[in-house]
């Protein structure tokens, strides 16, 4: 039987990343794995560039902050099961992001969300989810959100 003792766990805090995140739960209770939550704050400002606009400069720190607070609440869902728990975050596209944070850490699996924040279906799946599966070192489980058509 294959051990999962790795669980990567992308997150974007929506209900559909939580449905993965409860789902990689329950395969930890089962394997002793610990998991690695990874949320990527990809900021795209290609278009403020053209238009001379200049962005505050505590922009990019404020964002980083908010996001490793949101993090670290989901760091605490984790730990609050007995689990053990690692929190990574990235600035880079998400899928990229979450190909290479399953190579850096030796994931034995990624368990993800069909679909991110936005909640439309292509964009997610189309986009991320399907880059991810396609290209990932290890097995990845995407997980549908039961309210999701």
């Amino acid at each position: 039987m294959t051990r999962f003792e790795t669980i990567l766990v992308p997150v974007d805090f929506s209900p559909h990343s939580k449905e993965a995140l409860d789902t990689a739960i329950q395969l930890a209770h089962l394997f002793g794995s610990t998991i690695h939550l990874l949320h990527c704050y990809h900021i795209q400002t290609a278009g403020v560039s053209p238009y001379g606009i200049v962005l505050p400069s505590g922009y990019y720190s404020d964002i980083r902050d908010a996001a490793e607070k949101r993090l670290n609440d989901w760091y605490d869902m984790v730990s609050k099961e007995g689990l053990k728990v690692e929190s990574h975050l990235s600035a880079d596209t998400p899928s990229l992001a979450i190909n290479l944070a399953a190579e850096d850490i030796d994931a034995d699996m990624i368990v993800m969300g069909t679909r991110g924040l936005s909640g439309l279906k292509h964009a997610m799946l189309g986009s991320v989810a399907e880059r991810v599966v396609r290209l990932a070192p290890c097995p990845v489980l995407t997980v549908k959100h039961p309210e999701a058509d």
